[in-house]
């Protein structure tokens, strides 16, 4: 019995044996037939299919060649049992979350400054340590930012209304419909046809295509006074196309084909765009608001643009050319491109449907935004329209718009910094900073030339405590101008220069102004090399704008 038990609870990859139920013991056992063993295939062990085996019984024996079969078999499979795989941790990175929240630990702890609240200091904590998250990501940007959200409520810096106010601004939902837009724009094939038009004019190279982008934005500026509209709801998706038709995906390892410096040069020549006419961005008209508040004197649209032409011209041509010698694309050339994109457009054949769909809505959004002003719809007004558009005709549905991961992200930090950055300027942390260096600057008796440089840096780098351009000329406008002009700065000069850098330092980070979490959101350039490039740009673009701008202001008179 021993042995029938121990062959029984072996499993050992023979098929199970079909038998009768076995009668009580005390009567005669019949025999059983195997029916896989018959005469045919006994002496043919391999006949034997590999699953469990039943003790075969015949009148209350066990058959001995079968128990033989058995205890070989069970000898020559060992029963090592196979440990299951470790799954890989899936949480934050934790060094860079070590790094993040010993930031905002060991400030929190530092003494408050005089003049400081207790509440601006926690909350300077706290962004500070959200920043260093966001630059090192021990977690997905939008995980980063409800992290810093939930430790402002947490620790009664900030209510719950005022943590998640920026939700209810129209930025981040604008940049977030320009997603959307992009989304239909690829599907639909007009992408496609757009760029296969654009590389056969311009893609026999690529520095050749980056250039007729960034003049395409360039004369759009002044007619678009939203910077996040041209950026999301035009070029995103046109460089998006470009880049795919041209074989540069992200997440496969050809982003630096083309995207990576495509995707960069766009983003840094937006601010540039946007510096140069009064209507190019949102906020330029505060600053000219509060320059006639402080200087009384008044900047119009010519004056604006007459002073920032040179400059602004010399930094299109510039830029490009510096991204493509330090962060150049692999494909520079492609002679045939050309050809292969008329050949492309033929086969596409005339438009589609949808195609016509997206294009009318493309132009009555476009529309909108330029002429809203008059019919008192603003641009976050017109995406949403024409959003409804495309999910009405099904160019887009909704399933589609949920699945657009990266809106959502980006909708999600975008907001958390904006609210961040506009209670450390309710809290009256900005305006600290702003006496502050009033104070320093104007007490070491320098030249105008040199106290306005040194006020120039401050203001243009202080720019990474903000999300928003109208946040930071809000704040900080109005205190470094008076300053200027008291420490001898003619005031419109000191009024249009720090105008045009209001626009320029956006290109520092990738919150800093509309277009750069449209761009950075694509997802073509890592972060780090993100801001690496863009503290090099904002380099140049202060040379040039000084420098090249200050002859040419002087050629003009305002000096």
């Amino acid at each position: 019995m021993a042995s029938v038990a121990l062959t029984s609870s072996c499993s050992l990859g023979f098929s199970r044996i079909k038998s009768r139920a076995l009668p009580h013991r005390s009567g005669p056992s019949p025999v059983f037939p195997h029916p896989v063993l018959s005469k045919s295939s006994s002496s043919n062990p391999s006949f034997i299919k590999p699953l469990s085996l039943t003790p075969i019984i015949s009148n209350n024996r066990i058959h001995k060649s079968h128990r033989k079969l058995t205890v070989k078999a069970a000898a020559s499979t060992p029963t090592a049992v196979t440990p299951p795989p470790q799954q890989p941790w899936q949480g934050a990175a934790l060094k860079p979350l070590m790094a993040s929240i010993a930031t905002g630990v060991i400030l929190w702890f530092v003494p408050v400054p005089s003049g400081v609240s207790r509440n601006a200091w926690q909350l300077l904590s706290i962004f500070l340590a959200t920043i260093v998250g966001i630059i090192t990501q021990p977690l997905p940007l939008g995980a980063v930012a409800l992290l810093g959200l939930g430790a402002s409520v947490l620790t009664k810096t900030l209510t719950f209304s005022a943590a998640f106010s920026a939700f209810g601004d129209p930025i981040p939902w604008l940049i977030a419909l320009a997603f959307f837009f992009a989304r239909g724009f690829i599907k639909t094939g007009l992408g496609n046809r757009i760029a296969y038009q654009f590389v056969s004019l311009f893609g026999s190279s690529s520095l050749g295509l980056g250039y007729s982008l960034v003049f395409s934005e360039a004369l759009l500026a002044p007619a678009i006074p939203s910077v996040s509209a041209r950026a999301g709801g035009i070029f995103l998706p046109l460089v998006k196309s470009l880049c795919v038709a041209c074989g540069s995906n992200t997440g496969d390892g050809t982003e630096n084909k083309l995207g990576s410096w495509l995707m960069l040069t766009c983003f840094q020549t937006s601010a540039i765009s946007s510096s140069m006419f009064l209507t190019a961005m949102a906020a330029n008209p505060l600053s000219a608001n509060l320059a006639f508040n402080t200087i009384k004197q008044q900047i119009g649209w010519t004056d604006w643009a007459k002073a920032a032409i040179v400059p602004g011209l010399v930094s299109l041509l510039v830029v490009p050319l510096i991204l493509y010698v330090i962060y150049p694309p692999t494909v520079k050339s492609s002679p045939d491109a050309p050809k292969l994109a008329r050949e492309k457009l033929e086969k596409m054949g005339p438009m589609s449907k949808n195609e016509i769909i997206m294009a009318g809505t493309l132009l009555l959004t476009v529309g909108l935004w330029i002429f809203g002003g008059m019919l008192n719809v603003d641009a976050v007004t017109a995406a949403i329209l024409g959003l409804s558009v495309l999910l009405v005709t099904g160019v887009v549905t909704w399933k589609e718009c949920l699945a657009e991961s990266v809106a959502w992200d980006t909708l999600t930090w975008f907001a958390a910094l904006i609210a961040m950055a506009g209670y450390l300027n309710k809290y009256g942390l900005i305006s600290w900073f702003s006496g502050t260096v009033v104070k320093v600057v104007g007490g070491l008796g320098l030249s105008w030339q040199l106290s306005f440089g040194i006020l120039v840096l401050l203001y243009f780098y202080s720019h990474y405590f903000f999300a928003s351009g109208a946040a930071h000329i809000g704040a900080m406008f109005t205190a470094f101008l008076s300053v200027a002009g008291a420490l001898g700065t003619p005031p419109y000069l000191g009024a249009l220069v720090l105008s045009f850098l209001s626009n320029l330092m956006g290109g520092i980070t990738h919150y800093g102004i509309g277009s750069a979490p449209v761009f950075y959101g694509a997802g073509y350039v890592p972060l780090a090399t993100w801001w690496g490039y863009g503290f090099l740009i904002s380099v140049v673009n202060i040379i040039i704008w000084l420098g090249v701008g200050g002859i040419w202001w002087k050629a003009i008179g305002l000096w």
